[in-house]
């Protein structure tokens, strides 16, 4: 049986853009929050880096933070990780089952009910879909939707979509767990219930890939980390190293 891993050999994202003026090109591209370049590519195109050749490797046991500062990359990186994004250059090797709460309402139709939003969200994880219909009145009741569910998601407000996104994704069983920041489901009432599902969801993940800013959050639950500066990597290896290098500076 393979064991769990995630491994990230010489990945880029590029990023394209369109519709600028040569004048107004480098304004517009400083205000993207990507931590990039502007470069042009083979085609002559100009394109914001995003992401400069991230390579590293974690096992199955270990939680991963992603630090840096406001547009370093963290998030871009995530859905690189998710699967999201296709990277540039280089290759993204996940060995094991992956899920993902970065983008809320990722693969939601807005026209479609919550029951088949749900299906379509799970679909996208690979699961079967007689796990999907065993696990909708888990999911329902979690998300606490109630007939809400077989309306179109148009008429959700934007923590019922939370927190069926939330919902789905904590159901179904995953080896890697990918995060933007520790929890983002819906309104305060629902945080505390989301937290506890979490702790619960955290706990049976075989790996965790974090993007954060809580150094508490990184020293408490995380044995690596990983330093974004400008879409690039400063630093990856142990939580302790990581914070001798911070009292050390």
């Amino acid at each position: 049986m393979v064991s769990t891993s995630l491994e990230l050999f010489g990945v880029t994202l590029d990023y394209p853009v369109y519709s600028v003026s040569a004048k107004s090109l480098r304004s517009s591209v400083m205000n993207l929050a990507v931590g990039g370049r502007l470069m042009k590519d083979q085609s002559d195109t100009a394109v914001v880096r995003a992401l400069t050749n991230i390579a590293f490797k974690i096992e199955e046991g270990d939680r991963l933070a992603i630090i840096g500062h406001n547009g370093a990359g963290k998030t871009t990186l995530l859905k690189v990780i998710a699967g999201i994004y296709e990277p540039t250059e280089g290759v993204v090797d996940v060995k094991g089952r992956l899920t993902s709460m970065i983008s809320v309402g990722l693969g939601m139709d807005p026209e479609a009910s919550g029951i088949q939003n749900i299906y379509n969200m799970a679909l996208m994880r690979l699961v079967r879909k007689s796990v999907i219909k065993e696990r909708i009145p888990s999911i329902v009741e979690f998300a606490e939707l109630g007939a809400f569910i077989n309306l179109p998601v148009r008429t959700y407000s934007a923590g019922m979509v939370a927190r069926l996104n939330f919902g789905v994704a904590t159901e179904l069983d995953a080896d890697i767990l990918v995060l933007d920041e520790w929890m983002g489901a819906g309104d305060a009432a629902f945080h505390d219930k989301a937290a506890k599902r979490m702790e619960r969801f955290v706990a049976s993940a075989k790996m965790i890939v974090v993007g954060t800013h809580n150094l508490g959050l990184v020293r408490d639950v995380c044995n690596k980390v990983c330093v974004l500066d400008g879409g690039r990597m400063s630093y990856f290896g142990p939580v302790e190293e990581y914070f001798e290098r911070l009292a050390a500076a």
